[in-house]
Order: structure tokens, then C-alpha cells, then sequence
């Protein structure tokens, strides 16, 4: 550099960081050869400070405000120059302007599913994902951590290192925040604060603050959102039975679409569905008055397929019959009877059928 930009330098008395940007945290002043004239101006503004830093040794620290730089508001830095008795232009120190405005909109993920161990369903993989946001709080600290001989700093730089810290402690508080799966969803917010004052502990250590910690997300694998959502499910229709005679139907008719279950099975299926909607129009009919129970009505159990179905109604036999899903050499049981019965053989089930016509005579010459 020549003779004019050297006296240049020595000429120019204002030392500032003007063009703050949103995601610059340390910026280095410009001056050639480090060199700073004697009685200088230094403009330090809102959301900044300024780190004086002698052949790599930190030196003086400058809050938001304007001073003239002589020996009196410099004691560390003169002390390391040995200036007794002041000192003379130009004098040599590297000026580092760090941001404390609030960094927001961080986002933050795991970038791998991990495990937690539930109660409920044993040792499962998550994901998650949010933002948080940070400041500098502690700028000599910062500058020992972090700046080193860089001259200049932004989020990317640091971002890495940050993740890695929310990711390590998030994973552990999910452990010990007491809240079981089906918690997670509903209690991000309690989730968020438990971490954040994790985090805050460590974020201190390197002269940080975290602001906000927020969680976006926790994805659970399919099968188990599958699982949630079923739940859900029950919980909105309110009968525990009729969900789960949906479901049997719903499987039965899926199963029976792919050609995999025999008619028997089919027959179930069938059944189950008569018997939902038997249960809907018996539920719907108004009850008895105040005083007068109804009689009880018989419950049969019908074998088909291997499989037993029931408890049904005379009315619901009543319909099987006519829709030919159960026959008189059909196994029929209720309560009083010794053992599985045709429903032949149990008069009151034998009278849907309706009365059996005499075999047909013998052909003429017979």
C-alpha cells in the first residue's frame, strides 16, 4: 500500500460500524495496518459493542455510546503497550464490533430419528423440529469463544455448533420431562420452556443468551400416528363397541374384497355389520317408563365359520334368516341350554324358518 493510503489511514478519526446487517455478528474495523490515531473518535450504537484486541489479547470493551480514545479510557491496552505517560499517534489495536441484537427465526431439526422409551409403547423413534432465537450477552466471552482471528462472523458461521448443543439437550429432556407419548402434542409449550431453561445453562458457558426456544413439530413414526389417529377416532364416536365392530366389519370387508376369507367369513362380516345397526335402531327407540323395566329379551349366540358372533336378538335372527346367512342346521347357544344346538332343534329360533312342507310322493309305478 502506498505513502497517500497510509496517511489516509492515519487521517481518518471515526471508528464505527454503520451498515449493521440482520445476520453479521462480528465485523472488524478496516484500518491499515491496525493503526489508530491518538484522540479518535469511537461511535459504538444501539445494539452493539466494540472489543479492542492487542496482537490477539483482549483488551478494552466499549458499551453503546461515543468516545474520544486516549490513555484514560484505554487502561488495558495501555497497559499492554507500556504507555506511562501516554502515547502518540498512530498506536496499533484491532477493533471488533459485535452485534447483541436478538438473532431470530433459527430454525433447528433433528436431522436423524432417536429413541425415547415410553411406558406405553416401549422404545420408540421421534423426530422434531422448531426455531429459537439468541443474542449476544457476554461479549468478551463471546470474542473467547468464538471470534478468534476472524475478522468477520455471522449466524451461518455458528448455527452449526448451536444446533448441535439444542439437539443434544432436547433429546435428553424428552427424557426427563415425565410427559408420555400421547402427552407431546398437547404440551408443546410446557415441552419448549423445560428446554429452553436447559439450553440457557449452556448458552451462558459461551457468553449467549437464548430468547425463545419453540417446538414446530414432533413426528412420530406412521404406524404409531396410525394408532393415535384411531384412538381419536373412539374418542369422537364414544362407544368403545361400536368403534371396535366398525373396525372388525371394515377388516372383514377389506379381507373379503381381496379374495383372502371364505364365505363363512364373509358371513361374519355380514353379521357384524346387521348387529351394528340393530344396536343403532334399538338405541334410538324411547325407553320404558319410569318404574316398568322392560322384559328381557333372549340373546342367541350363532357358530359360523368356527367362529362365534352374537349375543343377537329374535329380530336380528329374524333377518339373518331371510338373508340366508344362517340355516336351520345352524349352531345356535343361549343361556339355559346345555350345550350348542341346530337352530331346528330350539322352537322359538325353529319358527322363523316357517313350517317345513312333507316329503314330496313317490313317482307313479313306483
Amino acid at each position: 500500500m502506498g505513502l497517500w493510503n497510509k496517511l489516509k489511514g492515519e487521517l481518518i478519526d471515526i471508528i464505527e460500524w454503520p451498515n449493521q446487517d440482520d445476520y453479521t455478528i462480528v465485523w472488524r474495523f478496516q484500518r491499515y495496518g491496525n493503526e489508530i490515531k491518538n484522540g479518535a473518535k469511537l461511535i459504538v450504537r444501539e445494539g452493539q459493542v466494540a472489543v479492542f484486541v492487542n496482537e490477539g489479547e483482549m483488551a478494552d470493551v466499549f458499551p453503546p455510546g461515543t468516545y474520544t480514545l486516549e490513555t484514560k479510557n484505554l487502561p488495558i491496552l495501555s497497559t499492554l503497550q507500556g504507555w506511562k505517560y501516554g502515547f502518540n499517534s498512530p498506536f496499533k489495536a484491532e477493533v471488533y464490533f459485535i452485534s447483541t441484537r436478538v438473532f431470530m427465526n433459527m430454525k433447528w431439526g433433528t436431522p436423524n430419528a432417536f429413541y425415547v422409551r415410553d411406558s406405553e409403547y416401549g422404545q420408540i423413534s421421534l423426530r422434531a423440529f422448531g426455531i429459537f432465537s439468541f443474542q449476544v450477552a457476554e461479549a468478551p466471552k463471546f470474542y473467547k469463544k468464538f471470534v478468534g482471528a476472524q475478522p468477520d462472523m455471522t449466524t451461518d458461521d455458528i448455527i452449526g455448533e448451536l444446533r448441535g448443543m439444542i439437539i443434544t439437550r432436547f433429546i435428553s429432556s424428552v427424557g426427563q420431562s415425565g410427559l408420555s407419548l400421547p402427552d407431546y402434542s398437547t404440551n408443546y409449550k410446557k415441552l419448549s420452556d423445560f428446554v429452553q431453561q436447559k439450553l440457557q445453562e449452556e448458552f451462558i458457558e459461551y457468553g449467549l443468551k437464548i430468547h425463545k426456544f419453540l417446538i414446530s413439530s414432533i413426528n412420530l413414526p406412521e404406524e404409531l400416528q396410525k394408532r393415535f389417529n384411531e384412538r381419536a377416532g373412539m374418542n369422537m364416536l364414544g362407544d368403545m363397541g361400536k368403534y371396535q365392530q366398525f373396525k372388525m366389519a371394515e377388516a372383514m370387508g377389506d379381507a373379503a374384497k381381496s379374495g383372502n376369507v371364505t364365505g363363512g367369513v364373509e358371513g361374519m362380516m355380514g353379521m357384524a355389520m346387521m348387529q351394528m345397526m340393530m344396536n343403532q335402531q334399538t338405541a334410538a327407540r324411547p325407553a320404558a317408563a319410569p318404574g316398568v323395566p322392560p322384559p328381557p329379551a333372549p340373546q342367541y349366540y350363532v357358530a359360523q365359520g368356527g367362529q362365534q358372533a352374537g349375543p343377537f336378538t329374535m329380530e336380528q335372527l329374524q333377518q339373518m334368516v331371510s338373508a340366508g346367512q344362517i340355516s336351520q342346521q345352524t349352531y345356535v347357544w343361549k343361556q339355559g341350554l346345555p350345550n350348542w344346538m341346530p337352530a331346528a332343534q330350539v322352537p322359538e329360533i325353529s319358527r322363523l324358518f316357517g313350517a317345513t312342507p312333507p316329503p314330496p310322493p313317490p313317482p307313479p309305478g313306483a
